[in-house]
């Protein structure tokens, strides 16, 4: 999957199962049967993009950051490299022209949603030093578009409960 595109509740642990994946895809890459594949692995996320969690408190700055992740998108899916998007991913539209990207260069692509209940990533919201504010936390809950297996840019999906800090992928 060239493309996986992280999506959730602000706090739900999108960061946290990215670098889950990636550091899977990397050690199973460096396996022998696999290191005649030159697959890399990148993830684009706010930090990588110079977005600031106020971009999505304003439509206008807003409108930026999707572009600057539909750009980097563009510049690096390829056959060769598999890219995780973890920025919040929470419009459909936007996971729709992400899907169109990964079309457009032949490759596949898969959304991976972080379940949790608003309370639970309110909490882990509040605890961090940089969280979102609450007002631009609500208004992002109040924004968010669960995925829909049934869209064929939501598809396939895969649904990451999270439970316990302790939890990881297999």
């Amino acid at each position: 999957m060239p493309l996986i595109m992280m999506t959730g509740y602000p706090s739900s642990g999108k960061s946290t199962r990215a670098l889950e994946l990636k550091r899977l895809f990397e050690a199973k890459l460096s396996e022998p049967e696999h290191q005649h594949r030159r697959l890399t692995v990148q993830i684009i996320d706010d930090a990588y993009l110079g977005v600031t969690h106020d971009a999505y408190a304003k439509p206008s700055a807003e409108k930026i950051a999707r572009g600057a992740l539909l750009s980097a998108v563009e510049r690096l899916v390829s056959r060769e490299t598999i890219v995780i998007a973890d920025t919040p991913n929470y419009i459909k539209g936007l996971r729709y022209q992400l899907y169109c990207v990964s079309r457009e260069v032949s490759t596949t692509q898969c959304v991976v949603h972080c379940a949790i209940s608003v309370d639970a990533a309110r909490r882990i919201n509040q605890a961090r030093a940089d969280g979102y504010s609450d007002a631009l936390f609500e208004e992002l809950v109040m924004r968010y578009e669960e995925p829909n297996p049934a869209a064929k840019w939501d598809s396939p999906l895969f649904t990451v409960i999270q439970h316990d800090p302790a939890d990881q992928l297999p």
